[in-house]
């Protein structure tokens, strides 16, 4: 009986595989459709604003933090800022960005090697977004009134960015998968 419940927890490869597929393809689907919403424009703001490879997307990166509005809030001022800021031109086209990447991801059963591209797409995506752990200093504690403050203490920011370590993995497991995908179909390339 054991040798079965372990052969048949071996035998769960493929359907990992396709799980994290699934999850991927979920999740760049739904956040890159959430980026065409002010809300999720709003939020991601820090992270454009201190990242040394994407702050020239924004009109004036440096001047965020007087602007910024809450979830769930819409202070006319500050959204008009953001209209003059491009916060929501950018917006728009990370999450053109995104869907795409889960539509080529999508593609593996009929078009392998353009999953592989998607794959690679949201690996340096990933890579990037992970850097902002550095470059944002909303991802940790505020030095506030408690003595908990700082690295190792993850912000609701930092919570969010740290996850994409998962979806790295998740990124080189699925394009390995669409890569032998492809060269099944193509053995003698």
């Amino acid at each position: 009986m054991k040798n079965s419940i372990i052969n048949t927890v071996a035998s769960l490869d493929q359907f990992g595989k396709n799980a994290i597929r699934f999850g991927i393809v979920v999740v760049f689907l739904w956040i890159g459709g959430l980026k065409f919403f002010t809300y999720e424009a709003d939020g991601i703001v820090p992270f454009v604003a201190n990242s040394p490879f994407m702050s020239f997307f924004y009109n004036f990166p440096t001047d965020y933090k007087q602007h910024m509005n809450k979830e769930g809030e819409l202070i006319a001022a500050n959204h008009e800022w953001h209209v003059q800021n491009n916060t929501y031109g950018f917006s728009k086209g990370l999450g053109i960005l995104l869907i795409t990447m889960a539509i080529l991801v999508a593609l593996h059963p009929v078009a392998p090697l353009y999953s592989i591209i998607g794959n690679i797409l949201i690996l340096i995506m990933t890579l990037g977004t992970l850097s902002f752990l550095i470059t944002t200093p909303e991802s940790w504690v505020p030095h506030l009134t408690d003595h908990q403050w700082g690295f190792p203490y993850l912000s609701a920011r930092g919570r969010l960015v740290i996850k994409d370590l998962v979806i790295l993995g998740g990124a080189i497991v699925t394009m390995s998968d669409s890569a032998r995908a492809y060269l099944n179909r193509h053995p003698h390339i």
